[in-house]
């Protein structure tokens, strides 16, 4: 089985030390893991408004971004990216929280809609619908209303070992979606 041709992965959040550790973040933070384990680091590119790391994962070079454009004009770098390294919608991986998804629980997708999340409207109005996207969950907060304060604030104690789990497995799966493509992967991901 082939894997999946990903050229760049893109980790969704917002810059300053004020939201690092917040659940909107949660991309951020997988990329910086990732970056860490490969070795990878991170210079800044005011060019596509973007930190930026090159790193080797089973053997294949990929670019990994992180947008400083704060969540809502993510599409703004990542279609800077795209456009200047030519790379397609179905050979990027966006890496995003989503409320609708418990802490913990990672999933694998393609395509699809925005699900209220407006780092990924913003992707979607530069890049259309045709992306990979790995969600990481950080649990709903209860009310519609109450989900801008929950994704701006810091993960509760009993959420932060789920998350760093879900990042462990994400990580895992990562090679294997590049090897073996996403089928396995989504296996791995899907069933725990």
């Amino acid at each position: 089985m082939a894997g999946l041709p990903l050229k760049l992965l893109v980790g969704l959040g917002n810059p300053g030390r004020e939201y690092a550790h917040t659940r909107h973040n949660a991309g951020w933070w997988l990329l910086d893991a990732l970056a860490r384990a490969t070795g990878a680091p991170w210079q800044h590119s005011a060019r596509h408004q973007s930190e930026l790391a090159r790193a080797r994962l089973e053997g294949v070079e990929v670019w990994l971004a992180k947008p400083v454009t704060f969540m809502n004009r993510s599409g703004t770098a990542v279609a800077s990216l795209a456009g200047f390294y030519r790379i397609e919608p179905q050979e990027i991986l966006i890496v995003h929280d989503d409320i609708d998804l418990s802490p913990g629980t990672v999933r694998l997708k393609h395509g699809g809609g925005h699900g209220g999340h407006k780092g990924l409207r913003d992707v979607m109005a530069h890049l259309g619908p045709e992306f990979w996207r790995l969600r990481i969950g950080v649990g709903h907060p209860g009310h519609r209303d109450l989900v801008l304060d929950a994704v701006l604030e810091r993960p509760a104690p009993e959420e932060q070992p789920l998350l760093e789990a879900a990042q462990a497995r994400a990580l895992a799966a990562l090679p294997l979606l590049l090897r073996e493509g996403a089928q396995p992967a989504m296996q791995a991901l899907h069933s725990r």
